[in-house]
């Protein structure tokens, strides 16, 4: 009965998705000085969860995570990070991520407090 609730899926998929896209946030960060690095992102998370659900992921259960260019300018060594940038990125992954474990744990008290535990 409570073995596929849709609120607890959403909640640890976008969890997964805000780890990812901090991963490649660090990666980033870490090829900040290589010449010809382009910065990459993550598609958003509301096109991962589409695919999800539509039953275009992979069968081993990943997300359908891709990679994307991520634009903006580049210096003259051809590298396109900038640390300013990928600052916001990282904030904006580490909010995202934050935000889906409060709704899990808020969906954990509202299931416990229906079972009277």
């Amino acid at each position: 009965m409570f073995d596929r609730l849709e609120i607890f899926d959403l909640a640890s998929t976008r969890a997964r998705h805000a780890a990812a896209r901090q991963a490649v946030v660090a990666q980033n960060i870490a090829n900040a000085d290589t010449p010809g690095y382009r910065a990459r992102d993550v598609n958003d998370f509301a096109e991962t969860y589409r695919a999800l659900q539509g039953g275009n992921g992979p069968a081993d259960g990943r997300l359908p995570i891709r990679t994307v260019d991520a634009g903006g300018p580049e210096s003259p060594n051809g590298n396109s990070v900038s640390l300013e940038i990928e600052m916001l990125r990282g904030i904006e992954a580490q909010r995202a991520h934050s935000r889906a474990l409060q709704v899990y744990g808020s969906a954990m008290n509202i299931l416990r407090t229906s079972l009277g535990r």
